[in-house]
């Protein structure tokens, strides 16, 4: 697959949801921040979650919806959402099909072992399905304001 590019259609995805399956076409109209990270109740991930949900209020004041993404289930993020009071939507993708379409899954090595991961990744998405923004190999700390910025611009 080819690398997505910001001003490139955002690839259509279906995923389950604690509320039903989350899809592209639910956001139609408006704005989306998709953001993948590797799996729930772990430092990094809890952490940008937290930092997503404390930012909420203003990204719903811009007109814009977060949704995260990981392998994990619907019953681990539920477990997940309500340990840490978690106010945004997470999609649980198992098979990695919208994790393969965004590019998130790559290649990691650590201490020397090479494996197959999720990239932390975020793309921000226009109102007419376009990819405004990318963020690839994310660094939690600051990235949700990075993100907010982004947003409030489009």
């Amino acid at each position: 697959m080819s690398e997505l590019a910001e001003g490139a259609a955002a690839p259509d995805f279906e995923m389950a949801g604690e509320g039903g399956p989350i899809r592209l076409s639910d956001f139609s109209g408006r704005p989306l921040v998709l953001y993948f990270y590797p799996k729930d109740d772990t430092a990094g991930c809890t952490r940008e979650a937290q930092d997503f949900s404390a930012a909420v209020d203003d990204f719903q004041r811009a007109g814009v919806a977060v949704v995260g993404v990981s392998k994990d289930s619907l019953a681990r993020h539920k477990k997940f959402s309500e340990k840490y009071d978690l106010r945004i939507q997470l999609g649980s993708d198992p098979e990695g099909t919208v994790i393969e379409r965004y590019g998130a899954w790559v290649e990691k090595t650590l201490y020397g072992r090479k494996y197959m991961g999720i990239d932390r990744s975020t793309f921000l998405i226009d109102s007419q399905g376009r990819i405004r923004r990318i963020w690839r190999k994310v660094k939690v700390p600051g990235h949700v304001e990075q993100v907010l910025q982004a947003a409030r611009e489009l």
